[in-house]
């Protein structure tokens, strides 16, 4: 039988962004107050492994539960190694009263990235996080009466898209709602297990491979030069809405084709 020692405890502070697109804003306000919470799993979210599911359970913890209101929040975590806190977007959904138990995460496991030592834990070791969950998420209600919304996630940026379709948007049919998410190939697309019910909750996928193999028969290139570039055609920018999360070059040209068609940059969502 193998024993383990005591939950392994990560710890160290200051604001470090993990994601691209939480960079391209100031960061938020370093949290007043940590707690600790226990690591309830961890698993590959991508085949090539590229990509990891960490899980917290905050059984314990109904107030920090309760801090989530809007897909697209940040939740600061203190790990070893790194100069500042980091930020990670919560993937799974806000909980409804009473009934979650845990936040999920979606991390990218870059060998010498301070996140990368998340994807080496196992269930029971403690980390330290933020007293509650900080930015405001995705301003939907901003969007609320469009009829046509153009979603585009990136690598790692699909993690909040996962939380705010998961909430229920897309499910109104008076909506048509599109989702372009960009990756190198098949296997480092997270979630695919996810797109049969996002699909079915109203959601239009379109994978879009910048290195596909030859099998691959859909969309190739970058989100913004060539899937993108073709669908914006068939849009009426006057009952549209996008929301934006991923790369930095990515979302900056998007946004700029978007207000050049006439989209008010207000109607552009992001979670930052």
């Amino acid at each position: 039988m193998l024993l383990r020692s005591a939950p392994r405890r990560l710890h160290h502070l200051r604001p470090h962004h993990l994601s691209t697109a939480a960079a391209l804003a100031a960061a938020p306000p370093t949290p007043t107050e940590w707690t600790t919470a226990p690591v309830a799993s961890v698993g590959a979210a991508t085949a090539d492994s590229s990509l990891f599911h960490v899980s917290l359970d905050l059984s314990s913890r109904a107030d920090l539960l309760a801090s989530h209101v809007a897909a697209g929040q940040f939740l600061p975590f203190r790990l070893p190694a790194a100069p500042y806190p980091i930020f990670l977007a919560i993937s799974s959904s806000p909980p409804s009263p009473g009934l979650a138990t845990s936040f999920d995460f979606l991390v990218k496991r870059l060998p010498g990235t301070p996140s990368a030592c998340l994807c080496d834990l196992r269930p029971g070791d403690l980390v330290h996080v933020g007293g509650s969950v900080v930015g405001r998420g995705f301003e939907v209600g901003r969007i609320a009466d469009a009829r046509d919304v153009l979603v585009f996630a990136t690598g790692s940026g699909i993690s909040p898209i996962r939380s705010l379709i998961e909430s229920g948007f897309g499910e109104n049919e008076n909506i048509d709602v599109k989702l372009f998410y960009g990756v190198r190939n098949l296997q480092r697309m997270a979630y695919q297990e996810r797109f049969t019910n996002w699909e079915s909750s109203g959601i239009k996928i379109i994978p879009v491979l910048s290195r596909p193999d030859d099998q691959w028969t859909g969309e190739r290139g970058y989100v913004q030069q060539n899937a993108f570039s073709r669908m914006k055609k068939v849009v009426n920018p006057s009952s549209m809405g996008a929301i934006l999360c991923g790369h930095k070059q990515m979302s900056e040209e998007i946004t700029r084709a978007l207000v050049a068609d006439g989209v008010p940059k207000d109607r552009i969502l992001t979670n930052f």
